[in-house]
């Protein structure tokens, strides 16, 4: 680790240090979320509600594969912070390693795996005889060819980000998604590909990035404890299970994600595949309250966990404190957009005047849920810098897959259709009261540290 870094996480002015490692991963991270939004807007330029579908149905499988990277990533970060908190460095050499193995060969079998079970796999998520093709042709390129591209993409700009390079982390993931926006209309009408050509472009833009983070580590190789040798693996110092039960709290949340998002593609494809469509066009809208979110957690998760390790209290509590505003303003700036904005959003995907009903229908009751997932993902945050276990693995479940999904069965029988979005912002209240009741008493120790 550098001074410059090493700097940055014990003596820089705390509302700058927030900003320094926090701005540069939201970027990256809504820059992620434009390009992820990119496909279904170049897709719906074709006017083509049942592609538009089929990326939806598809994409519960493409993000559990995104986060494949946050059980190893998140986990190794807080962990690799904590290391160099305490000065052992060697310690965080192995992490570093261990999470860049562990996660490359799980990618591939999983990719894998994904491939064999479409047969299976494509009913539950609400595929239907008229999107089949479709998904599989999406599901090819961005998961079983894209699979390792993808997780180390995530994954290697995480665990630089420990070390403060937070420019840099941020620097590869724009990269990729500005270059996935500018092959997109190329692939998709020029080529005249289509759905296939959005995925492509989504496999080829990931692949370069990650040969971005390859150099960039190869670079810094002798400063860094960010190492690629594989004989810098190790299982020792309970190495497995601190990144796993840190990381795991993420993983959960993609893992019910998916059950939630394959649940709710099942409800909706009872209604029709324009619904279907104008759901995922929301979806992916909601992505950039989601990034803003994640970015400003993830960017101050070393600077919490360094602290924390180092004993510096005052400090640490100030960086809650910064996070926790910025995040919630800017969560309820974004809120307010998206509801006054709500239609002519939903216009730019598609033109088609049934889908763009149900998209901004969606989307406005879907984004009162933008404060409460700002503070949700700041407790889980404080809680994975912190080395805690428990309570981010609740608080996971609880967001996604479980209180979600019941309000989707007990709102779609009483509400119909236009009751089904309200599962969101439902779970995700009541999780933000539990969040609550869950850090003031941590809150409380610091401030009498």
């Amino acid at each position: 680790m550098n001074n410059n870094c090493n700097a940055l996480f014990s003596d820089t002015p705390v509302q700058k240090a927030v900003l320094t490692l926090a701005v540069p991963t939201v970027i990256s991270q809504l820059i992620t979320a434009i390009y992820n939004m990119a496909d279904t807007f170049f897709i719906g330029q074709l006017g083509d509600s049942l592609q538009v579908a089929a990326a939806t149905i598809a994409m519960p499988c493409f993000m559990f594969l995104t986060r494949f990277a946050n059980l190893f990533s998140l986990g190794g970060s807080s962990l690799i912070s904590r290391c160099l908190g305490i000065n052992d460095k060697e310690k965080a050499r192995h992490t570093a390693s261990f999470c860049i193995w562990t996660g490359a060969i799980t990618a591939v079998l999983y990719g894998s795996v994904i491939l064999l079970l479409e047969p299976v796999i494509f009913p539950i998520l609400g595929a239907s005889t008229e999107t089949w093709n479709y998904c599989r042709q999406y599901t090819f390129w961005t998961i079983g060819i894209g699979a390792l591209p993808t997780v180390m993409n995530a994954e290697l700009a995480h665990l630089i980000r420990a070390e403060g390079y937070s420019k840099h982390a941020g620097f590869g993931v724009a990269f990729g998604g500005i270059l996935n926006i500018l092959l997109d209309p190329l692939f998709i009408f020029g080529f005249g590909l289509q759905i296939q050509g959005a995925a492509i472009t989504t496999m080829l833009s990931n692949l370069i990035a990650m040969g971005y983070f390859l150099r960039f580590i190869y670079h810094i190789r002798k400063k860094s404890v960010i190492t690629l040798n594989p004989k810098k693996f190790s299982i020792k110092e309970q190495i497995p299970s601190e990144v796993l039960s840190i990381g795991l709290p993420g993983f959960v949340i993609t893992m019910m994600s998916t059950i939630s998002n394959a649940v709710l593609n099942h409800i909706v494809a009872g209604y029709s595949n324009t619904a279907i469509a104008g759901m995922g066009i929301a979806k992916k809208i909601d992505l950039l309250a989601y990034a803003i979110a994640q970015g400003m957690t993830q960017g101050t998760l070393p600077l919490i966990g360094y602290n924390f390790t180092s004993g510096n209290h005052k400090r640490m509590k100030s960086t809650i404190n910064t996070a926790f505003l910025y995040s919630f303003l800017v969560a309820c700036a974004g809120a307010v957009i998206l509801w006054i904005m709500a239609v002519p959003i939903s216009q730019c995907f598609i033109s088609d005047v049934e889908t763009v009903h149900y998209g901004q229908h969606f989307l406005r009751i879907i984004c009162l849920a933008c404060p409460t997932t700002a503070i949700n993902f700041m407790v889980i945050t404080i809680f994975q810098a912190i080395g805690k276990k428990a309570q981010p693995l609740l608080l996971s479940l609880l967001r996604k897959g479980s209180l979600d999904v019941i309000f989707m069965f007990a709102l779609s029988h009483t509400l119909g259709i236009n009751g089904i979005a309200w599962a969101t912002p439902f779970a995700d209240w009541i999780a933000f009261i539990i969040s609550v009741i869950l850090i003031v008493p941590h809150i409380k120790k610091l401030e009498s540290n």
